[in-house]
């Protein structure tokens, strides 16, 4: 009864073999239309999208492939820079180790310059001194011997004796 009342519908009494003829040649023209102007289309469409999800795949991964390269490459780059950076600091080391050894040396030399020339100095500062005191002890000399011989020496005796004073005093010395 519930197959009749399913396959006749409802109200229905008897089973109409027209009416399921004309349905079922209605849904195979149905079909036929919608694998004609729908399916086609609609299965070129996913086809579409298929190839654009696979080519964007393939983009994906080639961008992928690339980055890894060229973050390999700026691994390089950036181990290349350290490494000149590092030899430029050794170079700048020595370059100022070189300098400081230099200014060093100069100074050095500078200092022993300037003490020879203040030992020069001081020697013949000495030098013009111990003259000095000797032309005034022969002045002396000459004023006390004139004093006790009672009489002025000439200019010949006079140079004739600070020679003779000079020298006897180089002697003594």
């Amino acid at each position: 009864m519930l197959l009749d009342y399913l396959v006749l519908g409802a109200g229905a009494e008897k089973f109409n073999s027209g009416d399921v003829l004309a349905t079922l040649a209605i849904f195979l023209l149905l079909m036929f239309l919608l694998k004609k102007f729908a399916w086609g289309p609609l299965m070129g469409i996913m086809q579409e999208r298929e190839q654009l999800v696979a080519s964007e795949i393939d983009a994906a991964e080639k961008a992928r492939t690339e980055t890894r390269a060229l973050l390999e490459e700026q691994k390089s780059l950036l181990k290349e820079a350290r490494t000149e950076a590092q030899s430029i600091i050794e170079g700048a080391k020595k370059q100022g180790e070189a300098s400081r050894e230099e200014i060093v040396t100069a100074a050095r030399t500078e200092a022993n310059r300037l003490k020879e020339s203040a030992v020069r100095e001081i020697e013949t500062a000495k030098e013009k001194a111990i003259a000095a005191v000797r032309e005034e002890v022969v002045s002396l000399s000459v004023l006390a011997a004139s004093k006790v011989l009672g009489k002025e020496i000439s200019e010949e005796d006079n140079s004739a004796l600070i020679k003779e004073t000079i020298a006897k005093a180089g002697e003594a010395k």
